[in-house]
């Protein structure tokens, strides 16, 4: 069994901790297989959901059409963003959870519950934190009763440095055309943020 971090791991040993863990492989159809990407200089955070299938195959984070779109929300290239000292992607599993009736099915919630914050505390250089999804958005933004659009659409509500999204699978596409305004007015100040925070430390708290 993996045990759970300690105060005194550093980043490089929580995440080989992780890598190597095995706690929900009695409940994940295809075992065990950790992804996520992390070094102490990212810039931003990624906090998504979990993998799926596809990415449990390759071992690469978002290596699928959602994130195909959400490096065009984002407006980087691959190169950027699987550049760990930019980017860090922290899903609340890391694991593939399996299929359910209408997609993927929820993250196992001992995943976050056993890495999460270690990971956190490691990443001192964090200028701007994408909160992806229900299940990450209710640990960030724990805002009971509230639905995501509710959350997304309330975005200059919270602090600059962090921006609730949607998640960029195509299954979400209704959702989109729903919400015309995702891309009208949030996509726009998105990047910028994005484009900021990736230019230096501490210009979004200014």
């Amino acid at each position: 069994m993996t045990p759970a971090p300690s105060e005194t791991d550093s980043l490089d040993d929580v995440l080989l901790r992780i890598r190597h863990c095995d706690l929900c492989q009695d409940i994940l159809p295809l075992g065990p297989r950790p992804v996520v990407q992390a070094a102490s200089g990212a810039r931003i955070l990624i906090a998504g959901q979990a993998p799926g299938s596809r990415v449990h195959e390759s071992g690469v984070p978002f290596d699928d059409p959602s994130g195909k779109r959400l490096r065009d929300w984002l407006g980087v290239n691959s190169q950027q963003f699987y550049d760990t000292s930019l980017f860090a992607i922290i899903p609340m599993a890391f694991c593939y959870p399996g299929r359910g009736r209408s997609g993927d099915l929820p993250p196992p919630q001992l995943c976050a519950q056993t890495w999460r914050q270690a990971l956190l505390e490691r990443l001192p250089n964090l200028q701007l934190t994408l909160v992806i999804g229900q299940y990450a958005q209710a640990w960030h933004l724990p805002q009971p009763g509230r639905t995501l659009t509710d959350t997304v659409k309330d975005w200059r509500k919270l602090d600059r440095s962090i921006m609730p999204l949607p998640h960029p699978s195509p299954r979400n596409n209704f959702w989109l055309r729903r919400n015309p305004w995702f891309e009208s007015k949030l996509l726009p100040e998105l990047k910028e943020r994005v484009t900021t925070a990736l230019a230096g430390p501490d210009i979004l708290s200014q």
